[in-house]
């Protein structure tokens, strides 16, 4: 089973959700899980629905590797919640993977349209 699903069952290749995640901090900022999650699914267009058992341990990977940082903080509902942000590290990373990605992406589009290299 996908880690997305919803309408259409989204498929995304491996690697590409720390990519969304460390994109999404940079462009918003920190943000708890839900949240990280919540814009991802709207900047699909509702496409990419994560389910929190692939985000956290994704979220807690990222961490490991110093590209976010967490600490505690209260929600928008007065609750306490984990807020996530992106590192020095993890902005070097995301240029890494960005670049990465659009590589990868180049291919398969050559691929798709019959020619050998994008």
């Amino acid at each position: 089973m996908s880690p997305f699903h919803g309408q259409g069952h989204g498929e995304v290749l491996q690697g590409t959700l720390d990519l969304m995640v460390l994109k999404t901090l940079e462009a918003m900022g920190p943000l708890h899980g839900y949240g990280i999650a919540q814009r991802i699914q709207q900047a699909s267009k509702d496409l990419l629905k994560l389910n929190q058992g692939t985000l956290y341990p994704a979220l807690l990977r990222l961490e490991q590797r110093g590209w976010v940082r967490s600490k505690w903080g209260m929600s928008e509902n007065n609750r306490k919640a984990r807020y996530y942000s992106l590192t020095a590290a993890g902005r070097r990373q995301l240029v890494t993977e960005a670049a990465r990605w659009e590589r990868m992406a180049a291919v398969i589009t050559g691929m798709l349209a019959g020619t050998e290299g994008a």
